[in-house]
C-alpha cells in the first residue's frame, strides 16, 4: 500500500482541502494521511472563518506521520502564512522528500483569500524550488509570475518562468483560460524544462467544481506514489478529475459550488488520453 501525506487546511463543508485530498487518495488506491495547517468554517457558498494552527504544531503532525508510517509522496495545499510555508519546506528537506506536489492555494472558489499576501514571496523562495510537480491555476500562475495570462502561449511562458524558480515539473491549469474558454475546452500546459505537453479536455458544464484543484493535485501525488512518471501521473489524474466532474453534474449538495464526485474507485475504468 503506497502512502501519501497531505499538508493542507480543513474544509468543514467536505468538498475541498484535506477532506477532498483524502477522498481522492482513497479513490486512487493509496493510503492517505494528513497534517492540518488551518481550520476553516466553509461551505459551498464561501469561507466564513479561518483559524490558523501554530507552525510548530504543523511540524509536529508531519513528524508523527513520518516517524511511524512514512510516505511515498507529499502534497501541499492551503498553507496560509509564511511561517507555516517555511516550516513545511524545512520538513521536506529534513525527510528528503523527492515527490512533493505543490498546489499553491491562494484563493477559494468563492474568491475568499486562503494565503496571506505577504506569504507569496515565502512560497516562491522556500517551497517552489522543492516542488517535484506544481499545479497553479491561471490566477495563481499570474500571482507567481506577475504576468497576465489569457492564452495558451501565455500559459507556456508562465510555466517557463515557474520552472525557472526551481519547480521540476509545472502544470499551468487552463480551466479558466479565456482563449480556451471561448472554444469550449480547458487546456492544461505541462513543462519539465525540456519538453512541452498541451493537454486539452472538453469543458464540463456543472456548478459542482468545489475542490477541483485539491483533487487534481492529490490524484497526481497518488499516481506518483504508485510509480508513474510525472507526465503520466498528470494524465491519469486529469482523467480521474474529468470523470469526477462529469459524474458530479447531478449531485445536489449545498447552495453554491458543490463538490465533485470523488467516489470513483479503482474498479471504474479511467480513460487516459
Amino acid at each position: 500500500m503506497k502512502r501519501v501525506l497531505t499538508i493542507a487546511g480543513s474544509d468543514s463543508g467536505g468538498g475541498a482541502g484535506i477532506q477532498a485530498d483524502l477522498k481522492a487518495f482513497a479513490a486512487r488506491g493509496v493510503y492517505g494521511m494528513s497534517a492540518l495547517t488551518a481550520i476553516t468554517a466553509q461551505n459551498t457558498v464561501g469561507v466564513q472563518g479561518v483559524f490558523e494552527l501554530p507552525a510548530d504544531f504543523v511540524a509536529r503532525q508531519i513528524d508523527s506521520v513520518m516517524e511511524d508510517i512514512g510516505a511515498d509522496a507529499w502534497k501541499t495545499g492551503m498553507l496560509s502564512n509564511a511561517e507555516i510555508i517555511r516550516v513545511v519546506a524545512d520538513r521536506v528537506r529534513h525527510y528528503g522528500v523527492e515527490q512533493l506536489v505543490v498546489d499553491p492555494v491562494m484563493v477559494a472558489k468563492s474568491g475568499d483569500p486562503l494565503l496571506r499576501p505577504e506569504a507569496r514571496q515565502a512560497l516562491v523562495e522556500a517551497l517552489v524550488p522543492l516542488a517535484h510537480v506544481i499545479t497553479p491555476n491561471h490566477y495563481e500562475a499570474q500571482m507567481l509570475t506577475g504576468m497576465e495570462i489569457r492564452t495558451v502561449a501565455d500559459a507556456r511562458e508562465a510555466a517557463r518562468r515557474i520552472h525557472a524558480m526551481g519547480a521540476r515539473h509545472v502544470v499551468v491549469k487552463g480551466g479558466h483560460l479565456p482563449e480556451a474558454e471561448a472554444r469550449g475546452v480547458a487546456v492544461d500546459v505541462f513543462f519539465d524544462g525540456r519538453e512541452w505537453a498541451e493537454l486539452p479536455a472538453p469543458r464540463v458544464h456543472t456548478r459542482n467544481t468545489h475542490g477541483t484543484g485539491c483533487t487534481f493535485a492529490s490524484a497526481i501525488a497518488a499516481e506518483l506514489a504508485k510509480g508513474y512518471q510525472p507526465l503520466e501521473a498528470v494524465r491519469r489524474a486529469r482523467a480521474y478529475l474529468l470523470a469526477a466532474l462529469n459524474t458530479a453534474v447531478d449531485l445536489h449538495i449545498g447552495k453554491g459550488h458543490g463538490p465533485l464526485n470523488h467516489f470513483l474507485g479503482q474498479e471504474v475504468e479511467i480513460q487516459v488520453e
